[in-house]
């Protein structure tokens, strides 16, 4: 099984040993970052490893590969040296590893390493990409005995991510580490056993939110909600693709779902630039079904081998499950929404009600459906007129732009608004898409983001006396029906309100 390893980053050694033992029991190791430390602290690091009790990887980054040490060569070394020389015949006093990279050749300290009872961990870096030939990369590495290979680089795209798997798949047999530093990598570090990496690095997150490393997660995140150390080569794989995937509530749910229900299952977040090189990602990782969202629903399309009846009609998909032949598409988003909907309005259907869709992209197209089927009327608004009259035209609804005259239209289209484009959603530019449109207390607001709990849309709505939800009722009954549709069996009920107790 693959090892938690906690990055210690923080300037002194006290302030790490703090860390350390706040996410002692979610790390199996820990490194040491020394370049990280302050000058006068970086003398104490003999003592260390005594002080942590537990293995410590001694670790002096350079700046040309992303560290913060800039000092000469020789004083590098001679710090390394300095670290390894504890030399005590109780070896848990020593550094257990040694990060030593591939371009430094000092017999010396590779043989000091190894007379103290230190592994050397061989490594190399690429911080602006990824090698055309990673597994020559592998290959050409030099390294004695029991010495692991660690190779990080940056991917900037899945097509990137594809490439390390490949690489790390054809050096199957050497033990190594693997790290694939930047948002596209995230996933590769909880599926670090499917990646044949050793370890998964880790951080303490800091009070602004950013890691030691660049994508790296936060160790009792990893630890807890996706169950790490459980995660085996026969772990069943699931997640959500789109990008910039940064608000999914998705991952909470289902692993919160699979942990209490012991279920050998992880769910992960797998943001991605091109569903194509996904698709065939996905394929290699053997994964079991995802959850499709912004901007894929429609783009998804051709690599379902069946389409339910709601997905043939609606034109989008945001459920993909493995099946022998390929894959089959649901739509989880239509019967969610309504669900969410009619309780919120205390309705039984939509009939005799004007409501407008703002947005045209796959969730307007379910919503779209659903109030068509439900008897009501619709206007679709949308910066792309030629987006909104497709759907529109659809279901004999009107159409417009997001400019006076659609503004205008909107006016007899007011009893119900429904939000649905990305405009407001956390990790995106807080906009509102209405911003010429004056509520006028009268209309049912429903936002479907539900990150953050409320959009600078949706505040004007309720500040103006609307009554209004957002979308995190929608995303849980969608939810719901989606593991009915991953696992081929109802969602247990009688889970939700612990589920949602853990929120």
């Amino acid at each position: 099984m693959a090892k938690i390893c906690l990055c210690l980053a923080a300037n002194t050694i006290k302030r790490n040993l703090e860390i350390l033992d706040k996410y002692r029991k979610y790390a199996d190791l820990a490194e040491l970052r020394v370049d990280c430390l302050d000058p006068d602290e970086r003398l104490q690091i003999r003592r260390f490893p005594q002080l942590a009790g537990l293995p410590v990887i001694l670790t002096i980054r350079r700046v040309i590969d992303g560290g913060h040490y800039s000092g000469g060569e020789g004083a590098r070394i001679r710090l390394l040296a300095r670290g390894l020389a504890y030399a005590e015949a109780n070896t848990r006093l020593n550094f257990a590893y040694v990060d030593i990279e591939d371009d430094i050749d000092v017999p010396s300290l590779e043989e000091a390493a190894r007379t103290f009872g230190t592994r050397i961990i061989r490594s190399y870096h690429n911080t602006q990409g990824v090698d055309d030939d990673l597994s020559l990369k592998f290959k050409s590495m030099r390294h004695v005995g029991d010495d692991l290979l660690k190779v990080a680089v940056t991917v900037n795209s899945t097509a990137d991510v594809l490439k390390v798997f490949r690489a790390s798949r054809e050096c199957a047999k050497q033990d190594k580490i693997i790290i694939c530093m930047g948002h596209y990598g995230v996933y590769t570090r909880i599926l670090a056993e499917r990646f044949g990496s050793f370890l998964s690095y880790t951080s303490a997150i800091s009070e602004n939110g950013d890691p030691a490393g660049p994508g790296q997660l936060d160790t009792q995140e990893l630890a807890e909600l996706y169950r790490f150390r459980k995660i085996s080569k026969k772990t069943k794989i699931y997640g959500v693709v789109g990008f910039p995937l940064k608000a999914s509530v998705s991952p909470w749910f289902f692993n919160t779902v699979f942990s209490l229900e012991d279920t050998d299952a992880v769910y992960v977040p797998f943001p991605s630039d091109s569903i194509t090189d996904f698709m065939s990602l996905a394929d290699e990782l053997d994964v079991q079904g995802l959850s499709v969202t912004v901007p894929y629903k429609e783009a998804v399309l051709p690599y379902l081998e069946q389409w339910s009846p709601q997905v043939q009609s609606i034109g989008a998909c945001n459920t993909m499950s493995r099946i022998s032949t390929g894959w089959l598409g649901e739509n989880s988003d239509a019967p969610g929404f309504s669900a969410s909907l009619l309780e919120f309005l205390g309705r039984k259907n939509l009939k005799r009600q004007k409501i407008t869709i703002i947005g045209a992209g796959g969730v307007a197209r379910a919503v779209a459906a659903e109030v068509y089927r439900l008897g009501g009327k619709a206007l679709v608004v949308n910066r792309s007129v030629h987006r909104a009259r497709a759907i529109a035209l659809l279901y004999n609804f009107l159409w417009g732009g997001l400019d006076m005259q659609g503004i205008k239209m909107m006016y007899k289209y007011s009893d119900i608004i429904i939000q649905t484009s990305s405009a407001g959603m956390e990790g995106i530019d807080a906009e509102d898409p209405l911003e010429s449109y004056s509520f006028t207390g009268r209309e049912a607001v429903m936002d479907l983001i539900y990150k953050p709990e409320v959009t600078p849309f949706l505040k004007r709505a309720a500040d103006a006396g609307c009554r209004t939800i957002n979308g995190y009722d929608m995303v849980i009954r969608q939810a719901c029906l989606q593991y009915s549709q991953f696992m081929g069996r109802d969602f247990p009920q009688q889970l939700l309100s612990r589920i949602i107790n853990r929120s």
